[in-house]
């Protein structure tokens, strides 16, 4: 039996997977690190926690599931995005990585689109936002000048421990997409924006494809994993491209909704012409010559979450959503609108915050908790209509995540997203995805979508029901006014905030 190894390197965590060459699970394990918050707004991370846990997993791997090291044929990765990783003549890190949920760079934002104007949008596909990597280069660049001045180049986070397992220095495409350097729709960095800047010659490194062999283990790193060094090392991809090949969205009319503390709607799409004007952000996919168009919803999870937490803390979710399956489409006319952090599609708008309106006497708490997963699901909604509304065919959506353990909330999304909606047998995420990019690139399958055939196994579908679909269609439309509606209002109540 021959293995592959598929490592999300996440946030606050790196989980490994370890999987067969019949798309079987055999071990999993996962190391926890820590984030530094120096100042609010602030997100960096020690990239050496990054080694040393992934170290930790794979040793774990191999010890506890009795292989030998010779049946590991190859390893690739997932990993969070847009993290800047900036790198000397040594290629060691400067400092800390800058995370994609740092806020700090609203000054460099408004700075690229002023001097892009709009080459902004025609070069990246997507608008210039806080979470990418290049507000991040110019807030050092203008910040740290001493020290930006000793850097020869820059990495993402799974690119900095594919450094350090192969020594190489590359930058695997789907990452890539998320720095606002890549031409997207040619696949290969920007000359222009990297001019624009001022960023040194070959400050950007090589681009590898997400199924593209980038070397074998160093030894060093063998030894300490328990790993040959003749252990092939693959590009990988960035965390939602991983989460979409591991769901299987590797085709035309295919969508992901995934719901964790954020909430994305992604979809497949091979037309690289695509024009969404920056509402949703438009990345190269791992399928080559492939793209995916996502929308955020930046409270999703979040939302349900802090709904239990405030008004049931004494209950399990399973509990609380227990009676909602009895509560009728519209919550007997309650909406909630998920703001509570600000909004990312189709608002992007950090001021903006989130509202219960139609509250009554009569609404129970089991009202409020169907209107918060309603909410949370039109704002997904909004995403869909955006592809729809740039001609993308959507046939049907695979969930996972939090919104796909619920049952009753499985097919509150089939109608509200009027197409079937299918769970997974079993959900691996972007971990499996990233097995799924090492097996295809040690040529146990010829594409991704042989791999998906294969490794993938669907579970219950959601029918719309033609009733509840009208339903939603009628009340979408009184959630998709609120924002306005509201937007004044929000932005006054603002000076009373702490």
């Amino acid at each position: 039996m021959s293995y592959v190894i598929g490592i999300d390197l996440g946030t606050s965590s790196v989980k490994t997977v370890l999987v067969n060459n019949n798309g079987e699970i055999k071990g999993e394990a996962t190391a926890s690190y820590p984030l530094i918050h120096e100042r609010p707004g602030y997100s960096e991370q020690d990239p050496e926690v990054w080694v040393s846990g992934t170290i930790s997993c794979l040793k774990t791997l191999i010890q506890e599931n009795g292989i030998s090291q010779d049946q590991i044929e190859g390893i690739s990765f997932s990993g969070q995005m847009h993290g800047l990783v900036l790198l000397d003549e040594q290629n060691k890190p400067l400092r800390h990585a800058i995370l994609w949920n740092d806020t700090r760079t609203t000054k460099q934002c408004r700075e690229i689109e002023e001097k892009l104007g709009h080459n902004l949008l025609d070069i990246t596909k997507n608008a210039a936002l806080e979470g990418f990597t290049l507000p991040k280069i110019l807030w050092v660049q203008e910040n740290e000048p001493e020290l930006f001045d000793k850097a020869t180049c820059f990495v993402l986070p799974k690119d900095y421990l594919r450094y350090r397992m192969t020594g190489l220095v590359q930058m695997e495409i789907s990452d890539a997409a998320g720095t606002l350097l890549l031409n997207v729709s040619e696949g290969a960095w920007s000359t222009q924006i990297a001019e624009t800047f001022g960023l040194p010659e070959n400050f950007c490194p090589p681009i590898v494809g997400s199924t593209e062999a980038t070397g074998t283990l160093l030894p060093q790193f063998a030894e300490q994993t328990g790993l040959s060094s003749k252990t092939r090392v693959f590009g990988g991809g960035a965390d939602n491209a991983c989460g979409a090949v591991g769901a299987g969205i590797v085709r035309n009319g295919d969508a992901l909704c995934s719901i964790g503390t954020s909430g994305v709607i992604l979809t497949y799409e091979e037309d690289k012409s695509k024009d969404f004007a920056g509402k949703v952000h438009f990345f190269n996919h791992a399928h080559p010559g492939a793209f995916y168009a996502m929308g955020v919803t930046l409270a999703a999870g979040y939302s349900l979450s802090w709904f239990k937490d405030s008004f049931a803390p004494d209950l399990s979710f399973e509990d609380l959503l227990a009676p909602v399956a009895n509560v009728p489409v519209g919550s007997d006319g309650l909406l909630f609108t998920p703001y509570l952090v600000g909004e990312r599609t189709p608002h992007a708008d950090s001021v903006i915050r989130g509202s219960f309106i139609g509250l009554s006497g009569t609404h129970g708490r089991e009202h409020l908790a169907r209107a918060v997963m309603e909410g949370i699901t039109f704002s997904l909604q909004e995403s869909l209509e955006l592809f729809r509304q740039a001609g993308i065919s959507v046939e049907r959506v695979i969930s996972i995540g939090g919104g796909a353990k619920n049952p009753t909330w499985l097919q509150m999304q089939a109608d509200i997203f009027g197409i079937p909606v299918v769970s997974l047998k079993n959900e691996q995420g972007p971990a499996m995805g990233s097995a799924m990019m090492a097996a295809v690139g040690c040529g146990w399958f010829s594409s991704l979508k042989e791999c998906a055939d294969q490794f993938i196994g669907y579970g219950t579908t959601y029918e719309p029901i033609p009733e509840y679909v009208e339903k939603y269609r009628r009340l979408f439309k009184l959630y998709q006014q609120v924002y306005s509606a509201t937007l004044e209002l929000n932005t006054g109540l603002q000076e009373f905030r702490g």
